[in-house]
């Protein structure tokens, strides 16, 4: 077992760690007060090829492999979790399903602008009603000569203000269940599609989370994705890369939070010596760094398997969500812990990593949800419909 990294790899995590250094560190703190969007950031990551990173090179992307992916998710979430969330989101939950399940003309009109960063992308699954139980999706498409009719809203989407293409899941059969949802394509402007609600976040504020209002929206029959019917297969099929990218968000904001903390600890003195000399702060930054490369070396696992294109890898991307979040939540805790009073306050950055963490635990399928998936491939346990 190999566990050291490529040359490409390495060079892409020193490529980009430099690029988020550079162009991300000194704003990172006003994209969040402000609720920016990183718009000339994430432009300047398109040129980097940052925004099609898995995509071949004859789809206008860069051609790299997933570990590739995991690395430069880490290193940007290190420094800004917004800017993570908006690639994230563009390449696993959009560009991914299209890779994956579209069609050839498909791929050549909407995934080549996509991955050149020409436009942006995002995915509509979650519902007032159906966030964990996405097969309870009550947004509704009916076939209406050459084009379906979309009726239904879409809740807390991430890029879903800045998106010009969005997959997202609708029902097309009622009564059958996760067997009657299928999966589409909408391009902004689309008649009848609009953005409602903007949320107003704890963290990854300069990411944009908004509901989704289709109204009568007319598509063309050809903006669907897959076979009818699939959408739901399409979904987690999508959501098992996406917890890999996820994952690797966690362990940037928690690679971050140790960061901010070892240089704090080293500097601050009580009791006329600094802190990093009491057996406390040692033994706790000690157990930072190691979990923090157990959950990278999690998420390294997960897309290896996902580089190989052997099956499923549904079990080792929950594995590597799960803990990686939950590590990324205690990490976090604890370097505001370090920090003692300033820690709380918003003149260091341990305060805006704690907040960031919080949402790797529920978005793209909670903890508990994770657990449930774990649990249902170690004991063979297939879910009554």
């Amino acid at each position: 077992m190999n566990f050291d990294l490529t040359e490409e790899q390495r060079m892409i995590r020193e490529m980009v760690r430099d690029f988020a250094e550079r162009e991300l560190q000194p704003v990172a703190g006003a994209i969040d007060r402000e609720h920016r969007f990183p718009a000339e950031q994430i432009q300047k990551m398109a040129e980097l090829g940052l925004m099609g990173i898995v995509v071949p090179p004859e789809y206008g992307g860069a051609g790299m492999d997933y570990v590739c992916y995991v690395i430069a998710t880490e290193e940007v979430a290190r420094v800004c979790a917004s800017t993570s969330a908006v690639m994230s989101a563009h390449n696993s939950l959009c560009i991914g399903p299209i890779m994956d399940f579209g069609t050839e003309e498909q791929k050549k009109r909407w995934v080549i602008p996509l991955a050149q960063g020409q436009k942006l992308g995002s995915l509509g699954m979650t519902e007032a009603n159906a966030g964990s139980d996405a097969a309870g999706t009550r947004t509704t498409a009916e076939r209406s000569g050459d084009e379906w009719v979309i009726n239904g809203t879409k809740n807390f989407i991430t890029n879903g203000r800045e998106a010009d293409v969005c997959c997202f899941i609708a029902v097309t059969e009622k009564g059958k269940g996760h067997r009657g949802i299928t999966m589409f394509v909408v391009e902004k402007g689309a008649p009848g599609f609009s953005v409602g609600k903007v949320e107003d976040k704890l963290g990854i504020r300069g990411s944009s989370t908004v509901e989704l209002v289709f109204d009568n929206c007319r598509i063309p029959a050809d903006h669907l994705l897959g076979n009818p019917g699939e959408g739901f297969k399409i979904a987690l099929h999508t959501l098992d890369g996406g917890r890999i990218g996820i994952a690797a968000q966690a362990v940037g904001i928690a690679q971050g939070a140790l960061d901010a903390s070892i240089p704090y600890a080293e500097q601050r003195v009580q009791f006329d010596q600094p802190i990093a000399h009491f057996q406390a702060i040692q033994w706790m930054i000690a157990d930072m760094a190691t979990t923090i490369d157990a959950a990278r070396l999690l998420t390294y696992r997960a897309a290896c398997l996902k580089n190989k294109g052997e099956g499923r890898y549904t079990k080792e991307a929950s594995m590597a969500k799960l803990f990686a979040s939950e590590v990324a939540m205690k990490i976090t805790t604890q370097a505001i812990q370090i920090h003692g009073g300033y820690g709380y306050t918003t003149d260091y950055p341990v305060e805006r990593f704690f907040r960031d963490a919080k949402i790797t635990e529920i978005y793209e399928g909670t903890s508990e949800i994770q657990r449930l998936v774990i649990a249902a491939n170690i004991l063979n346990l297939k879910k009554k419909r």
